[in-house]
């Protein structure tokens, strides 16, 4: 992987399982921002969906990711609740430091049968820790990440404390799909 960007350290512990995943379709990044974890995973030879609402991000990526298979769409999730996308089309889904709780059964609709989901975002011990986010519909209680995507087979779930770059708390879930 490339050291220009570092994907997120989940990413890059489950990029075997990620890169074999993606023989069978994209990755979507889900709430991509300018493609901390698409970019990588692109240069690793994975095609990767970009998915976000802030265009400027949109066109970062889209900049940074020329000449690799990454395809971008913009899209307001709250404001819709759906995932502009078809159902099973995603070999995996990716989501970090984003949560928006009407969104997991979309999520699950778009993943294949086998499909993964990697997901990382803050627990409400963050606010231990730093400033942002404060609002508790951004932040997860104990066990929720798992509540949430229970029709999926759990591969790796944990809570855990992060120091480096910054401290945080965070909740962590590697799933899959079952098979049809």
């Amino acid at each position: 992987m490339s050291a220009e960007v570092e994907p997120a350290a989940l990413v890059r512990a489950e990029l075997a399982r990620l890169q074999q995943a993606a023989a069978a379709g994209p990755l979507l990044d889900l709430a991509c921002g300018a493609g901390r974890n698409a970019l990588p995973l692109a240069r690793a030879g994975c095609a990767v969906i970009g998915l976000d609402r802030d265009r400027a991000r949109l066109t970062a990526l889209r900049d940074a990711a020329r000449g690799l298979r990454v395809s971008l769409l913009q899209a307001d999730l709250e404001a819709t609740g759906i995932i502009p996308l078809a159902s099973a089309s995603c070999a995996a889904v990716l989501v970090f430091r984003y949560l928006h709780r009407p969104l997991a059964p979309e999520i699950i609709r778009v993943l294949r049968p086998n499909g993964l989901l990697l997901y990382e975002t803050f627990t409400r011990e963050h606010r231990q820790v730093a400033q942002h986010p404060r609002n508790p519909a951004f932040l997860l209680e104990p066990g929720e990440l798992t509540g949430l995507f229970s029709a999926l087979e759990t591969l790796r779930a944990e809570e855990v404390w992060v120091s480096a770059p910054a401290p945080e708390a965070v909740a962590r879930l590697v799933a899959r799909k079952p098979p049809l």
